[in-house]
């Protein structure tokens, strides 16, 4: 590693960055210092308890033998018009039983409880519960998912990646590498990308009612790729890993009239440079070995790719020209942020 003082005319800019070959030995030392990506023990060890009922469920219960309990409302209506609903303050009643405290008991215990109150007016009740619709217990969903609609904790336990597989994920605007899972006042963040490939992931996490999901837009998780390409553009990233030869190839790959081989850089840190030095990263893409090692550099957001024209020999030149552009970007960065603040009001 060298900082770039190329032209000593202009070392003011010059020490406002470093230069790194891109080489098969830093893509190993990049890849030796990675930490796995992992899942907070809390989230993992949590396992949902038989379900318990809540106000606002809707049950159906049958006293076999005895229709005018089980239908009161007549064997040919629909299920749902039998429901008993538990009501607000967690009550439900039932004939000959009255009310009974229901919210919080399991459908096992519900059913023990009304059979015990039945045995004064039913010989030998036999009773069965299910229950028709769920309220109570809610997930939340917000974000680039395609459904935000909240989703039910049931008799079934809901896991993370159901949830977010029922929900959907905008393919174009979601940011899957880092999911927001709120949780009794405290918040998980989850590359699902990441651990997609991982021994735990999303399959691994239960919820519970009072959970929410916040899948982020990518809109400000963006790389930009400028100079001698096809298409110079702003890329985002749709999950935690983009290669250079990805971002390249987004752009519409090298202007083979224009480009040089051994001037493509990838700037990382230039909306700090005025304050501290950035590091470019160099690739000799002449080099047979360059697509290889290209295809293994990842891109982080924020990072400007750069190709330059044939015959560029004056790198501070650049450097005084990323300058007002990262004053750009953060602009553009927070003037995004404060319309999506605003949309939420």
């Amino acid at each position: 590693m060298k900082t770039g003082e190329l032209n000593d005319k202009e070392s003011a800019t010059g020490s406002r960055y470093q230069l790194v070959p891109i080489t098969p030995k830093l893509i190993a030392m990049d890849r030796a210092s990675t930490v796995a990506p992992g899942i907070d023990p809390a989230l993992t060890a949590y396992r949902p308890d038989s379900y318990r009922i809540g106000p606002g469920d809707s049950l159906y219960i049958t006293v076999w033998e005895h229709p005018e309990l089980t239908s009161p409302a007549g064997s040919q209506q629909q299920t749902a018009a039998n429901g008993r609903l538990v009501r607000p303050d967690g009550t439900l009643f039932y004939p000959y039983v009255g009310l009974l405290h229901a919210s919080g008991l399991t459908v096992e215990e519900l059913r023990v409880a009304i059979t015990d109150r039945l045995t004064k007016y039913v010989e030998k009740p036999q009773v069965d519960i299910s229950i028709v619709s769920y309220a109570s217990q809610k997930v939340t969903l917000g974000g680039a998912f395609v459904k935000t609609d909240p989703q039910d904790i049931t008799v079934t336990p809901l896991t993370l990646a159901q949830a977010v597989g029922a929900a959907g994920v905008n393919a174009q605007l979601a940011d899957l590498s880092d999911v927001v899972l709120r949780r009794d006042n405290h918040e998980y963040h989850l590359d699902l990308d990441a651990l997609s490939h991982a021994q735990q992931g999303p399959q691994d996490i239960y919820l519970k009612g009072g959970d929410s999901i916040y899948l982020p837009y990518n809109d400000r998780h963006e790389a930009y790729v400028i100079g001698e390409v096809l298409r110079p553009q702003a890329i985002s990233f749709k999950t935690s890993d983009l290669s250079l030869t990805q971002a390249l190839g987004r752009a519409g790959g090298l202007n083979q009239t224009s480009a040089k081989g051994k001037a493509v850089y990838v700037i990382r840190g230039v909306e700090d440079m005025e304050k501290a030095p950035a590091t470019i990263y160099q690739l000799d893409n002449t080099s047979p070995s360059a697509f290889a090692v290209a295809s293994k550099f990842s891109v982080k957001p924020g990072d400007v790719v750069f190709v330059g024209p044939a015959g560029i020999t004056r790198w501070n030149r650049f450097i005084s020209q990323l300058l007002p552009l990262s004053g750009l970007i953060s602009n553009a960065a927070n003037a995004q942020y404060n319309l999506d603040r605003d949309s939420q009001l």
